[in-house]
């Protein structure tokens, strides 16, 4: 079945068919796995950083936070859905807004990767590469995450949109008078569409061992099939 994975496919063959895979070494199969996750994390973030790219994704689009739902449930039965709708598509622009700044610190993740660091990905679950990427980067994007997202609810008049909402629910008695913090809540989420459609990209990759575009990559995957 590692044919089917294409990160374990390059590991497993330079290991025990050295026969064949003499003129690939480690650096070259390392880069070759370097190249393989630039795809890997450049694709969903264009993916992603674009109109519609959380909102028209059932996927990852930003619902309401949880300490909502009961409030949204009722105002909706009260046909006054159009406040929560207005507060879901203003949270998820935000996070569009913010989600090609991540392209950076992924590519740099990926560039620092150690000989160690591919050989752990090769080896390990099917999400490794999305793994090694969370753990990487997750707390410089959230450090990168917060401001823009923070400047884009400003721009997008979400505090407006949120005290519009909570001011109808509160006065039902629907929700508590304290607010949630919402440019935290739409990071955090932000982040977990982030590594979603990566881990999906991870698994078309592997799916694909082949289908790759770029010299390095052509050679190393050439001989694995041979």
């Amino acid at each position: 079945m590692y044919r089917n994975f294409v990160w374990s496919l390059v590991f497993i063959a330079t290991v025990t068919h050295a026969g064949t895979l003499d003129e690939l070494t480690s650096t070259e199969t390392t880069n070759a796995l370097k190249e393989a996750l630039l795809q890997g994390a450049a694709k969903p973030v264009a993916r992603i950083g674009t109109l519609d790219g959380f909102f028209g994704n059932p996927k990852i689009k930003i619902p309401l936070p949880e300490n909502f739902k009961k409030a949204d449930s009722l105002m909706r039965k009260m046909r006054m859905g159009k406040y929560s709708d207005e507060l879901i598509l203003t949270m998820n622009r935000a996070a569009e807004s913010a989600a090609p700044e991540a392209k950076t610190l992924l590519f740099s993740a990926v560039k620092s990767m150690t000989i160690a660091d591919a050989k752990t990905i090769l080896t390990g679950a099917d999400n490794a590469a999305t793994q090694y990427f969370r753990t990487h980067t997750a707390d410089a994007l959230k450090a990168k995450f917060l401001p823009i997202v923070a400047q884009a609810t400003e721009r997008l008049k979400l505090a407006q949109i949120y005290d519009k909402y909570a001011g109808k629910a509160t006065a039902f008695g629907l929700l508590k008078p304290e607010q949630s913090n919402l440019n935290d809540y739409v990071t955090e989420k932000a982040l977990d569409g982030l590594y979603v459609t990566i881990a999906e990209e991870e698994k078309a990759i592997r799916a694909n061992p082949v289908k790759q575009t770029t010299n390095l990559l052509k050679k190393v995957f050439g001989v694995l099939i041979q």
